[in-house]
């Protein structure tokens, strides 16, 4: 310790006053800055997590491309009906893994009627997919309840659909597709009798996939089914193709469109699912910049602090300046009490930082329980915990800017302590 620079032990000392075990001054200004970068890490972390988790879900369930038939006259979707060839041409692009037919649309549900309950109605949206084909198959056999089988009349609900609906496995449920409710309006309208039964389905399992938008609105049929439901024989309404990279499809998309040419619409995940995409990346963004102001507000605390010690101690500094020591010097003391401030204050809101991440659903649902209220409900952010993913990168920034930013709070001090001059220093003392 003897060995030090004399600019440290002072800083050390100051630090330390006589009566007390650490000043309140820096006590405040270090509790400062380990608040502002533990909220940091922590919102960072989750905003990041929820990206993470999103990209996940997205790429588990939904198709990384989707290939459709366009009408060349009105520039609409329609039906394709030689898909076994268009199937042959892009399974034919390296990137491709899979390429699968799919049929997708909204109908109407209803549930039957139980002893104390009355019957259920709800308009899902149901996908039409080939078993041994499409790339959602292993997402929804994790956590699955009851089987995969879509053979005859099976169906899939999701495990908020089911919540919803008082379903389980081994129930019955009447579908009416949109072909069957047109045609009792068309017949409404002609004033003619037809009578359009519903065709009766059995709930074989309830998939959790983890993602709310799925699991509350989507029933899952085999392709046979689904044809038959929208009256569509032998055609279907596109095609869902899985790539090796996910994140490459943008590329692929634009080699997939010159192949196939101008009749077909080729398009990405990433564009059916931009808006939600790019919401998540500017939150994140906008919340650092808002939540920096703490450390900031922190940053001013270390200012206050270490101007109201050059007042203090300027008959030590006049001291100092008779006595050989350079106005660098002087003004190293004021520094290096900043930094050891941002050093301590820096790491102390790292360690609390990562803890609360680490437990940070734990305190949720204790708090629930507690309270009874539901801090983090699925039915808006679309998961059932809380998701975080901790990027070394992030938090190496933020306690990086940090250190730098109460670093800045005391050069102003620092830099008027360095010009003091040993007579006016002394001159009142």
């Amino acid at each position: 310790m003897l060995n030090l620079p004399f600019e440290l032990l002072l800083a050390f000392r100051y630090l330390r006053p006589r009566r007390t075990f650490v000043s309140i001054v820096t006590l405040i200004s270090v509790v400062g800055v380990s608040l502002g970068v533990a909220v940091l890490i922590v919102v960072i972390s989750v905003m990041s997590g929820f990206d993470h988790d999103l990209r996940e879900k997205i790429l588990g369930f939904s198709p990384h491309i989707t290939v459709v038939q366009e009408d060349p006259t009105t520039q609409m979707s329609t039906t394709m009906a030689d898909y076994p060839s268009v199937m042959q041409k892009v399974s034919l692009n390296p990137n491709v893994l899979s390429a699968s037919p799919f049929i997708a649309g909204p109908i109407l549900l209803e549930t039957e009627p139980g002893t104390n309950y009355p019957a259920l109605q709800d308009a899902p949206m149901l996908r039409g997919m080939d078993p041994e084909d499409d790339g959602t198959v292993k997402m929804l056999k994790n956590g699955l309840e009851g089987d995969f089988d879509l053979g005859g009349r099976g169906i899939l609900v999701g495990v908020d659909f089911a919540d919803h609906m008082n379903l389980k496995v081994g129930d019955h449920v009447s579908l009416f597709s949109v072909v069957e409710i047109k045609k009792i309006q068309a017949a409404l309208k002609s004033k003619s009798d037809y009578a359009a039964l519903p065709d009766d389905y059995e709930v074989r399992g309830i998939f959790n996939t983890g993602y709310y938008d799925y699991d509350s609105r989507v029933v899952i049929t085999s392709l046979d089914n689904a044809q038959d439901l929208f009256d569509l024989n032998d055609v279907v309404h596109g095609l869902f193709l899985t790539l090796k990279d996910p994140y490459a499809a943008s590329l692929v998309a634009g080699q997939l469109e010159k192949k196939l040419g101008g009749l077909f619409n080729v398009s990405t995940w990433m564009q059916a699912n931009s808006s939600m995409l790019t919401a998540v990346a500017v939150e994140k963004n906008v919340m650092f910049y808002l939540l920096f102001f703490i450390v900031l507000v922190a940053a001013l605390c270390i200012l206050s602090a270490q101007i109201t010690f050059v007042i203090q101690k300027t008959r030590e500094i006049g001291m100092l300046k008779a006595l050989g020591a350079s106005s660098w010097q002087i003004s190293g003391i004021f520094l290096v009490q900043s930094a050891l401030i941002g050093v301590i204050g820096v790491a102390c809101g790292l360690g609390l930082g990562l803890l609360a991440v680490t437990y940070r659903n734990g305190f949720l649902h204790f708090l629930r329980s507690v309270t009874g209220l539901e801090i983090f409900p699925a039915s808006v952010y679309g998961f059932g915990e809380l998701p975080a993913l901790v990027t070394p990168w992030d938090v190496a920034f933020i306690c990086l800017a940090s250190f730098f930013i109460c670093l800045l709070g005391g050069v102003l001090p620092a830099w008027r302590a360095g010009r003091l001059k040993p007579v006016q220093a002394l001159r009142y003392e």
